[in-house]
């Protein structure tokens, strides 16, 4: 019986000669005397050349990328590369120098239409930031931030990573609007760009108090900061998610029929519902989160409830008794409120009463001011408003 040696890719040797097959055994070291002549070694070379003919890719790169050399045709256009991780090696300033720089790279490598980008940067880089509270203390909260410049018609991109460095040079500080006005700067100069914007998105817990059992719980607000700076003009937006119950007035009222009138019991359609309200920060005003919500509070005081027992149930469904609300009133509510406060300038209300009766929810848009008016809806943003337990 011939025997075998195994070349560990799913082939054998056998008298000299390289057969296509199954695995036989892995290699072995070679037991063979050099090749004498040179006659030999053509001999070998060409019973190698004729096994690497017949095999794949994946068989010659198992046993040595070097064989493709081998196959009539097949044209390796780089060496052999080192698969080991180099720990050892160190980039030095004339190594980095060196180094290719697509994103800064002429017009020429542009593709697509030659225009100017009104933002490109990066969306969703997470980390801890303190906040400055209204009472004098600070909150350390996980922040998503969104950074973006301007790019002219003819630069090829921006090295993404810059915006990220430059807003790590202010991570250490207490953060306000002014703080946030101060990392535009830095990135604006980095990445020699005319407009820039940040948005630092968070949920800030706040503690609020039971309506009648002396209970407390934290409450948690949904908040976007964000510093727009276009064309000079630095525009600094407030954005917060408010939720409160909304009572149907007509529902509420064609209970109170059924009642008077045939003497049966009726309960009127209730409904979690939230607005979004963003503002635009006044310059030099100072408007924090706290202030919003009391704000949000004193034009719709139905916000949900977080410690509850039953006189704090009772006392929630007489509130909203007290209450009922549409979702227009809602909108010119909080209208009313931010108009009255000098802190706040253009601003927008977006509410969603996310309808208990119905299958849809019932939504309303009102805007003042330049800053939010827009003739298209975001196809996607009414959807955003809907807080899952």
């Amino acid at each position: 019986m011939t025997q075998g040696r195994g070349t560990g890719n799913g082939n054998a040797y056998l008298e000299g000669e390289f057969v296509k097959g199954p695995k036989v055994m892995n290699i072995q070291p070679r037991d063979f005397d050099t090749p004498a002549t040179r006659e030999e070694a053509a001999d070998l070379l060409a019973r190698l050349r004729n096994w690497a003919a017949t095999a794949d890719a994946a068989e010659l790169n198992d046993l040595d990328p070097r064989l493709r050399l081998l196959v009539e045709g097949d044209e390796v256009s780089y060496p052999v590369l080192d698969r080991v991780y180099p720990e050892a090696f160190k980039a030095d300033a004339a190594y980095v120098a060196g180094m290719p720089d697509l994103q800064n790279g002429p017009a020429s490598l542009i593709r697509g239409a030659r225009r100017a980008i009104q933002h490109v940067g990066i969306s969703n880089f997470r980390l801890p930031i303190r906040y400055r509270l209204r009472d004098g203390g600070e909150a350390m909260l996980e922040t998503s931030v969104t950074g973006t410049v301007s790019l002219e018609a003819e630069k090829k991109g921006i090295n993404m990573s810059r915006i990220m460095r430059s807003f790590y040079e202010h991570v250490d500080e207490t953060f306000g609007l002014d703080v946030i006005e101060r990392a535009v700067d830095g990135y604006k100069a980095s990445m020699d760009s005319f407009d820039a914007r940040i948005q630092m998105r968070f949920s800030q817990p706040l503690r609020v108090e039971s309506m009648r059992s002396g209970l407390s719980g934290y409450q948690y607000y949904d908040v976007a900061l964000e510093l727009i700076d276009r064309g000079e003009v630095r525009t600094r937006v407030l954005h917060l998610d408010y939720v409160y119950a909304s009572t149907c007035p007509c529902s509420l009222e064609l209970s109170e029929h059924a009642r008077q009138t045939r003497g049966q019991l009726a309960t009127p359609h209730s409904q979690r519902s939230v607005a979004r309200i963003s503002v635009v920060v006044e310059p030099d005003a100072d408007l924090l989160v706290e202030d919003m919500v009391d704000l949000c509070r004193g034009a719709v005081p139905t916000e949900t409830q977080v410690m509850v027992k039953r006189e704090d149930e009772q006392a929630f469904a007489e509130l909203n008794a007290a209450n009922p609300i549409f979702v227009e009133d809602a909108a010119r509510l909080f209208a009313h409120a931010c108009e009255a406060d000098p802190r706040i300038g253009d601003f927008r209300i977006v509410a969603s009463h996310q309808e208990s009766l119905h299958s849809h929810d019932a939504v309303s848009i009102l805007t003042e001011g330049e800053t939010f008016d827009a003739i298209s809806i975001d196809p996607r943003h009414l959807q955003t408003l809907v807080h899952a337990g």
